[in-house]
């Protein structure tokens, strides 16, 4: 969150740019880990206190997550029955292997309509040292290897932003293939978290925490198996500021594709473009028909 998609894509002076532009920016809300859980508590102040003092979440702490990771067999043969309407190449139980994987992921300089994806210079986008307090809120802030109960076997990652724009709408699409039934558990563990985190959580990162005062569920796209769409609300530091974010993850067989939008600024972008959906979504089934 708070401007995770700003990365940049390697050797970009644009990147670094809008890394510094980000730091201006958004400095202030990601080093206030006090004023995030202070007394000045909102409605959305209702972060759990039983968070691991190594900072991360178990990897299943919850009884939404057991009940998630019992029923990824079930999911597993649904998915391999060749019943659903999933692209075939990720219609079986088995992950993608990660040369798949990437072959269908957007390319370095790829361009999506005013959009260009690039790679991450800096690391995975929401990685695990992004976690939830209480635990349960754990898939709506990062489902990287290591932070539920489901771990991917191959996954990647990709920046999408505006090249000519500093500061502006970025979206970290990462892509994550599953063994057995662990993509659908993890769509039904993001499920569980929507409804149980919709009056907000706390974000913990190695150095801050961030206050997510409201989750709020918005149409989803009608691609793959199954899809879901989140809308954060989150507080900045002083308590007087609302950022907005966005989530959107789509589940096709045995493959997960996220896509998290935000931009550094107040202002509320609506939605995750949907040319950016679309064009990953298409790119992704289009392997059906090789």
């Amino acid at each position: 969150m708070f401007g995770a998609g700003n990365q940049g894509r390697s050797g970009s002076r644009r990147a670094r740019l809008r890394r510094a532009a980000a730091f201006a920016l958004v400095g202030a809300v990601m080093t206030g880990a006090a004023a995030c859980g202070g007394d000045g508590a909102t409605d959305g102040d209702k972060g759990g206190n039983d968070a691991r003092t190594d900072g991360k979440a178990p990897a299943s702490t919850s009884a939404e997550d057991a009940d998630a990771a019992e029923d990824a067999d079930e999911s597993a043969a649904s998915a391999g029955s060749g019943e659903s309407g999933s692209p075939g190449i990720s219609g079986g139980s088995g992950a993608l292997s990660q040369r798949d994987l990437t072959a269908l992921a957007f390319t370095d300089g790829e361009k999506i309509g005013k959009y260009t994806a690039g790679e991450f210079s800096l690391g995975e986008p929401q990685g695990e040292d992004y976690t939830a307090d209480p635990a349960t809120c754990q898939p709506l802030v990062s489902l990287a290897k290591g932070t539920t109960a489901f771990d991917p076997a191959s996954e990647v990652h990709r920046n999408v932003d505006v090249a000519e724009e500093m500061v502006g709408t970025t979206v970290a699409v990462q892509l994550r293939s599953y063994n057995g039934g662990g993509a659908a558990g993890v769509m039904k563990a993001l499920g569980a978290a929507g409804k149980a985190c919709a009056g907000g959580f706390v974000e913990n990162r190695a150095v801050a925490k961030g206050q997510y005062l409201k989750v709020e569920p918005v149409k989803a796209p009608d691609h793959g198996d199954e899809a879901q769409a989140y809308r954060f609300t989150i507080l900045d530091v002083k308590g007087t500021l609302k950022l907005y974010e966005y989530l959107t993850v789509v589940r096709s067989g045995a493959t997960t594709l996220s896509f998290r939008a935000d931009i550094l600024d107040t202002k509320d972008i609506g939605k995750v473009p949907e040319e950016v959906i679309t064009a990953q979504w298409k790119k992704f089934e289009a392997a059906s028909t090789r």
